[in-house]
């Protein structure tokens, strides 16, 4: 797939971190697959991926936590 950003680079499947700062809360998930632009590092999540890391998040706004740093293990 070429890059939609850049313009210039293609995907290839990769690892990524992803942090989110939401209602006071920093939650960073670590070891998320996702497409890499190998020109400008955009990434491209699947929509699962994407429903499963919202959930985490979803969860550690509800415990209230300031910080969750997480790894996730997803197929």
């Amino acid at each position: 797939m070429k890059c939609v950003i850049c313009k210039t680079g293609t995907t290839k499947q990769g690892k990524v971190t992803v942090t989110f700062d939401i209602k006071g809360t920093v939650v960073v998930i670590r070891n998320v697959p996702a497409k890499v632009c190998s020109n400008c590092g955009n990434y491209y999540l699947s929509s699962k991926t994407s429903k499963l890391i919202m959930e985490k998040v979803q969860q550690a706004v509800k415990k209230g936590v300031e910080i969750e740093v997480m790894r996730l293990n997803a197929a």
